[in-house]
């Protein structure tokens, strides 16, 4: 008894931290590879536009401020080991650029789906990123909430 509990407690934990490595491999900045190298990549790709297309322009300036600020603290302190404060602050922008630039790359994600036109039989494809399907979501809210409140019954 004990040891089929043991044995789902194991694979239970197996593919909780399987899953943690997957999800950190996913982190832009990432330990154990060189900050220039990262930093450099990222630059690229948000100027290349597809891979965070969807990333507003002050978190875009934001991120791009977050690198400097940890790059000026590496090239201060190079060959010399990091107080805790400068740490503390190289970790806490590391974070903001991690989750800015998660959160821009699966709001540009695309989502493909065949569709039949009206009046067709023909079916095609519709590729819409993930932050156009929430904004034409909050649209469609917004225009069914408007219309709702536009016809409310007048009482006498």
């Amino acid at each position: 008894m004990y040891g089929k509990a043991l044995l789902v407690v194991l694979a239970m934990f197996s593919v909780s931290s399987a899953y943690a490595a997957q999800e950190k491999s996913k982190m832009p900045l990432q330990e154990g590879i060189p900050f220039a190298e990262q930093r450099d990549r990222i630059r690229t790709d948000l100027r290349g536009g597809e891979t965070y297309a969807e990333i507003t322009a002050e978190d875009r300036s934001a991120v791009l401020a977050a690198l400097e600020r940890i790059d000026q603290k590496l090239v201060n302190k190079a060959g010399s080991v990091l107080s805790e404060t400068d740490k503390l602050a190289v970790f806490n922008d590391q974070e903001l650029v991690n989750s800015l630039l998660v959160r821009a790359r699966e709001d540009s994600r695309l989502i493909c789906r065949r569709e039949r036109p009206v009046g067709s039989n023909r079916p095609q494809n519709i590729c819409i990123s993930v932050a156009q399907r929430r904004e034409a979501r909050e649209n469609a809210r917004d225009l069914m909430h408007n219309q709702v409140s536009s016809q409310a019954p007048i009482i006498d």
